[in-house]
């Protein structure tokens, strides 16, 4: 019975230092990083060119990131994948004042993770910091985990790796019930893939990652039962907003890392640079079967400024500095979800204000 208690009060204890509240920090030393989803590394790809797609109408061309080319008849035609491209993406991501990119995953070889590879190569990389946003579909199943979980985990021990607390941080999103139960038989079979993951990282990183939950707060009871050490978001948004305000999204958003908070999990907050996915409405994707052209094509937020965006953003990291249940940096949605309504990547010809407005904002100490 003694060694029971005594195996109780050091769990306890370690449940207590995890849920205490941090000290406050002053908002610079807190790293602010970009969401990024490279759709547009390959071109000729299914992927690429249904982004060229979706915004090839002139009412959308003002999306094109600065890399891309109209041809005569304003067709867009868009190549990512050049090793300058990135390059300088990463100066531009700097001169912002951001600190990392969260890229989104794939399986090796996948056009879309061309983005990730472009990144891991460049001389312009170092000291600008990376993680990874992973879907739990890309984590296989109970009874093939897929290769893309060791890659990850190897991936963690890179230099350029981005560590809070010395703990690699590794994003898992797009979580549903449905999709845990039909991949994992259930939370169990999902926690025991968290717990495997978790040692694979420990024998490559020599570290546990700090596993963030991009889940509502309504997802909190799977978080603590999946043994996650955050939450956060890819997006925040309301589905039924029709032509609202971006402050009326940028309000949410903040209001969402304080629900979240309040779950007693700490929180790695997200801030938004606008959501407004009518380019997808109007040109559906072709991995988002379920959009029927047009249907909805009213629902979305109006665009920000650089400034009101700037002024958001930097919001966001005074909150992660100062909360009690911050993880300790933020992130951006995002950094190029350009027909999705989300980006900071300078735009065609070259429309830069986003990047020298955040530059401004995250240059000071408070907001």
């Amino acid at each position: 019975m003694t060694s029971i208690l005594r195996r109780r009060a050091l769990l306890t204890g370690a449940a207590a230092g995890l849920l205490a509240p941090r000290a406050t920090r002053a908002a610079a030393e807190v790293p602010v990083g970009a969401i990024r989803w490279d759709a547009w590394q390959v071109p000729g790809s299914a992927e690429t060119r249904a982004v060229e797609r979706s915004l090839s109408p002139p009412e959308y061309r003002a999306r094109l990131p600065f890399f891309a080319e109209l041809a005569p008849d304003g067709t867009p035609h868009i190549d990512g994948g050049r090793q300058e491209v990135m390059d300088r993406e990463i100066a531009l991501a700097r001169r912002a004042g951001l600190g990392f990119f969260a890229f989104v995953a794939y399986p090796e070889g996948s056009a879309m993770g061309r983005g990730l590879d472009l990144f891991l190569a460049s001389r312009a990389r170092e000291g600008f910091r990376f993680c990874l946003v992973c879907e739990l579909r890309n984590w296989g199943t109970a009874e093939r985990p897929a290769a893309i979980l060791r890659r990850h985990a190897a991936l963690m021990r890179h230099p350029d790796h981005l560590r809070l607390g010395g703990r690699p941080v590794y994003f898992l999103g797009f979580i549903t019930p449905e999709l845990v139960e039909q991949r994992w038989g259930g939370i169990d079979g999902l926690a025991a893939q968290v717990r495997s993951f978790r040692a694979g990282a420990r024998e490559e990183a020599g570290a546990d990652p700090l596993l963030v939950l991009m889940v509502r707060r309504s997802l909190a009871g799977l978080a603590r039962r999946l043994g996650a050490d955050a939450l956060g978001a890819y997006t925040h948004a309301d589905g039924e907003a029709r032509g609202a305000s971006y402050a009326a999204l940028a309000a949410l958003a903040e209001a969402r890392w304080r629900e979240q908070a309040a779950t007693g999990l700490r929180v790695l907050p997200t801030a938004m640079a606008g959501w407004d996915r009518r380019p997808r409405v109007a040109n559906p994707v072709p991995w988002e079967a379920w959009q029927r052209p047009g249907a909805g094509l009213d629902r979305h937020y109006l665009p920000g400024s650089a400034e009101e965006i700037a002024a958001h953003v930097a919001r966001c990291r005074d909150w992660a500095a100062r909360s009690p249940a911050s993880a300790g940096a933020c992130l951006v949605y995002a950094w190029n979800e350009n027909d999705e309504g989300g980006w900071l990547v300078p735009t065609l010809p070259f429309d830069d204000a986003r990047i020298e407005a955040l530059a401004r904002r995250l240059s000071r100490g408070t907001p």
